[in-house]
């Protein structure tokens, strides 16, 4: 794909932008994610042309960390690559996030939250992407061994050394984040979002009261997953495709998760979706964005029109009282805030 990219005139027309707790920055509804298929194993004209397709439908935010590939590092050399070829006349208008925080190099120095470890993994994920700073640069996971104060002092000499315009945080529960909130605003550099799993399938948000905590506290969630690593999709609804990301990497999604309890969800969730008019995968997407409390849901893709499709849960975000509690029912869960 070596045709010069020019970014579509009506890029900005359906996309909605969303308010990132109290920060002046507004997210994506639907952000681009670099978790999956931006390795050294993807095909790189499709990334591309996922980028553009994305861009193109005003995702103006792409999601990466360090460690993201396979291997570590490639999913950012790709992106960087794209960003150099297409992207650099709209840099201003992209928002580009990287993260540290799991396994990046061998030795004690390439892992969790120490000063060393962020900084020197900032450096590089800059080195690789191409870029003079970050929009936002998050701590990938809580550090039970590092003291906070040291994690939240990196983060903020991050930012204020020029290489992230904004702090973040990644998969923090509830008491963790309002301790690293408290100390990031004594350092006058507040952390503006928190980077969470959620879906129908997955309440964790809900039941560690950090849902209602960022709400309260004025710190964004930007949730990963909403699909449930692809469950709440139609993929599964005849069995187990030979192509599917259970029979190629087990990491995330094994077989043992599509049980027959959880087959009999999915249809039940689907025969839902048709009745409101989308697909499951939309209507997943749209009840995770339902209330305003999450700014932007982080999808994956393997082919463009996956991107256009999900983008088509904007079209419907509402839910009756009814089918919230329906949604509930099929899940066999109970809500446990307001």
């Amino acid at each position: 794909m070596s045709d010069v990219y020019a970014a579509s005139a009506e890029r900005y027309q359906s996309m909605i932008y969303n308010r990132v707790g109290r920060s002046g920055l507004k997210f994506p509804a639907v952000t681009l994610g670099f978790w999956h298929n931006f390795g050294s194993n993807g095909n790189y004209d499709t990334m591309k042309a996922m980028c553009r397709t994305a861009f193109d439908h005003g995702i103006t935010q792409f999601d990466l960390a360090n460690n993201y590939g396979p291997v570590y590092g490639s999913a950012e050399e790709n992106a960087g690559r794209i960003l150099r070829e297409d992207f650099r006349p709209y840099r201003d208008e992209l928002v580009i996030t990287s993260k540290a925080g799991y396994d990046m190099w061998k030795g004690p120095y390439g892992d969790w939250g120490s000063r060393k470890y962020l900084v020197a993994s900032c450096d590089q994920s800059l080195k690789r992407l191409g870029l003079s700073y970050v929009d936002i640069f998050y701590h990938h996971r809580m550090d039970p061994e590092t003291p906070l104060e040291e994690t939240m002092e990196a983060l903020d000499f991050i930012v204020k050394s020029g290489r992230a315009l904004y702090a973040a945080i990644s998969n923090y529960d509830r008491e963790t984040a309002a301790r690293a909130q408290a100390i990031m605003r004594e350092l006058h550099c507040p952390l503006i979002v928190n980077q969470r799993r959620y879906s129908m399938f997955d309440r964790g948000i809900e039941n560690d009261g950090v849902k209602a905590w960022s709400r309260e506290n004025g710190m964004g969630i930007i949730a990963f997953s909403p699909l449930a690593q692809g469950l709440l999709t139609d993929r599964y609804l005849n069995g187990v495709p030979a192509d599917s990301r259970i029979g190629r990497d087990g990491r995330f999604l094994n077989k043992s998760s599509l049980t027959p309890e959880r087959l009999a969800q999915i249809r039940a969730l689907n025969d839902m979706a048709r009745a409101r008019g989308q697909s499951l995968a939309q209507m997943a997407l749209a009840w995770v964005l339902r209330d305003g409390d999450v700014c932007s849901v982080l999808i994956g893709a393997s082919r463009p029109e996956q991107i256009l499709d999900n983008l088509g849960a904007l079209n419907h975000l509402t839910f009756t009282d009814e089918e919230l509690r329906r949604v509930d029912e099929i899940c066999g869960v109970s809500r446990k805030e307001g």
